[in-house]
């Protein structure tokens, strides 16, 4: 016993901030923001909070999927840019739904979505619950260093989230984690201790584009092979692709060494930017409503991030 995904929903703040106007107080342009990262617009937080976005993605999938706040078993968010430390974002979540049962957050950054997929199996497996709902939120706009060119012009602000009902849909997959905080990181402040004597760390996103982009292309390569082959299918069997939208570079290039078809693969970097957790939902969020997704078909999924992290799963819809 798996799963299947029974709905899908997605929200992302009404500001939208454009490359020209990033450009306004940046030393940048619509042109080398394109050309290096593919983002042409991010949707930006300016009264909502994280628990907002996550509160109206999680109802527009239970809708989508006819399924009441009662009915669930279990609520998994994940995050990095939670409201709180405590409580998660999940138990706000369950508490703006109405729904009465568990919930917990899960951090594995931009592949944390894959990683809560995976987690969900788990507990159908074991028969411990019948209906979930996973949330991917993140308001990566007040972790950015907006006088930095190199980070603040990737990310965007949104969430994504999907029901999961019984049945046979997750097939198999693949989860790494390679630790470290030289590629990239996201530090705490040290708070206000007076026995502390650590630096006060830069309280910004800090990443190595250049080994995130090479530790990126080849994870998705190697673990799309990987879990694609451990599923049973060959690439040609795919009938869709959906990747963790961090940089169009990063795609394009894994795209180059995967024998799948171009038209197999769904971008919307270019609307939403990186969103981090809430990536790889909204772009499932987007295929479902337009029609793409037909029953039946095999959907091969692939995330990476800070941890570092990835995580690819194949599943059938």
């Amino acid at each position: 016993m798996s799963f299947q995904i029974l709905g899908t929903g997605s929200y992302v703040p009404p500001r939208a901030v454009t490359n020209d106007e990033l450009s306004e107080f940046l030393d940048t342009s619509d042109e080398w923001i394109t050309r290096r990262i593919g983002v042409k617009q991010r949707y930006i937080c300016t009264t909502e909070s994280t628990a907002d976005l996550a509160l109206e993605a999680a109802a527009r999938a239970m809708e989508n999927a006819g399924v009441e706040p009662q009915e669930l078993d279990m609520i998994l968010c994940a995050t990095i840019s939670g409201d709180d430390a405590t409580p998660a974002l999940a138990c706000m979540v369950q508490k703006r739904l109405g729904a009465s049962c568990p919930a917990m957050d899960i951090n594995s950054a931009c592949s944390a979505f894959i990683f809560m997929l995976d987690t969900a199996a788990g507990f159908f497996a074991r028969k411990k619950v019948k209906k979930m709902l996973v949330v991917g939120a993140e308001r990566m706009s007040r972790l950015l260093d907006w006088s930095d060119r190199s980070t603040c012009v990737i990310f965007g602000d949104g969430a994504g989230a999907a029901v999961l009902g019984e049945g046979e849909g997750y097939l198999a997959s693949r989860l790494l984690t390679k630790g470290g905080d030289d590629v990239i990181r996201c530090p705490q402040t040290n708070g206000a201790s007076p026995f502390c004597q650590r630096p006060q760390p830069h309280p910004f996103v800090f990443m190595n584009g250049q080994e995130t982009y090479k530790f990126a292309v080849q994870s998705i390569c190697k673990d799309l092979k990987d879990v694609i082959g451990e599923a049973g299918f060959t690439p040609q069997q795919i009938d869709h692709v959906v990747l963790h939208q961090a940089n169009l570079r990063i795609i394009q290039a894994a795209k180059k060494r995967l024998n799948i078809p171009e038209e197999k693969y769904w971008t919307n970097i270019q609307k939403y930017g990186n969103t981090s957790s809430a990536s790889i939902p909204i772009v499932l969020d987007e295929m479902n409503r337009q029609g793409r997704l037909k029953r039946g078909q095999i959907l091969a999924m692939c995330a990476f991030g800070g941890g570092l992290s990835s995580g690819a799963c194949i599943l059938q819809w």
